[in-house]
């Protein structure tokens, strides 16, 4: 049994990462040298082991650095812009890369995946030695909490601190857990209809699918949903090949190892997410040492942009 929570409010949530921020150590913290729109943002194209990823980095090079990684079938992209810049006017130097099959990134036959999230945890350290940086902050959403598990088990010394954001444990038993909601397994089982080699007809899908994950805290805008998965399509290699991330095995080495994670944890969960229910992000917390659980009231599977204040002053505390 998990002992009953306090629901999170907008104004709770801020005083949460208030206390994170007071209580996360006396390390320095850059101060907010420039405004966020005025944050500098460069590309490079990361070539290592015969792989490409692509990456954007903001802020100073100088400052604390920041590792986003993304989820299932979502490029960089679904790290706004914008988020980033906030993020980086903290004084952080903000990465995000397109995972393998997605965005600019390599891409394998669809239906053919030949890596795991091992692999994909591997990337994380290239993306790094590419930049120069020897240690840094990880953040990962859905699939990338995952992946970010697995590189913080598997090179700890290289892992200031991880943050967690709408994702699962693994290496432990989670079958006891609540499963999908079953209104996301309807719309997950009508993707079983979708013609996955007609774009538009993937697009539709996936705009349906941004609708599914959303919370009940905030009100949900199609437009903005469809523009950005309309660009990420555009921008995309191949498109499709980002279905290989559902057929993904790994992890097999850390099982049963969860709690000897040596990176502090932050997890960031929505009690509202369809995917993984709260009790997946709250086993997480609870399964390694020391890890502090933000939970956000209403809060689906995203970071919905009414919410960035609050994750944004969480990761800055976290990430001090």
């Amino acid at each position: 049994m998990f002992p009953t929570r306090p629901r999170w409010t907008r104004r709770r949530l801020l005083q949460t990462a208030a206390l994170l921020a007071a209580t996360a150590g006396s390390l320095p913290i850059h101060a907010k040298t420039v405004r966020a729109e005025d944050i500098q943002m460069k590309t490079h194209l990361v070539k290592a082991d015969g792989i490409e990823l692509a990456t954007e980095a903001f802020g100073d090079p100088s400052h604390t650095p920041v590792l986003l990684i993304m989820g299932a079938m979502a490029s960089m992209l679904w790290w706004s812009e914008e988020f980033c810049r906030r993020l980086a006017a903290e004084g952080r130097y903000v990465i995000r890369y397109d995972n393998r099959d997605t965005g600019l990134s390599s891409t394998y036959p669809p239906g053919a995946p030949s890596y795991t999230m091992d692999d994909m945890a591997e990337d994380a350290f290239r993306i790094l030695d590419a930049h120069g940086i020897d240690k840094a902050h990880l953040v990962g959403m859905s699939l990338g909490g995952m992946i970010g598990q697995l590189a913080a088990l598997a090179h700890p010394g290289r892992v200031l601190s991880f943050t967690a954001i709408s994702t699962s444990p693994m290496g432990i038993d989670t079958s006891g857990l609540p499963g999908m909601s079953a209104a996301y397994q309807e719309h997950a089982a009508s993707g079983e209809a979708v013609d996955w080699t007609d774009q538009d007809q993937m697009i539709d899908f996936i705009v349906r699918d941004t609708r599914a994950l959303a919370g009940t805290r905030h009100p949900y805008d199609e437009a903005a949903a469809r523009a950005l998965i309309e660009r990420d399509a555009a921008r995309s290699r191949d498109f499709i090949s980002a279905t290989n991330h559902f057929m993904l095995k790994g992890g097999e080495t850390w099982q049963g190892k969860l709690a000897g994670m040596k990176p502090p944890l932050l997890v960031i969960h929505g009690t509202s997410d369809p995917v993984f229910p709260i009790e997946h992000g709250r086993l997480l917390a609870e399964t390694v040492p020391g890890a502090r659980l933000m939970e956000i009231d209403g809060g689906g599977h995203e970071i919905h942009p009414e919410d960035w204040d609050a994750v944004i002053s969480a990761l800055s505390a976290q990430t001090r």
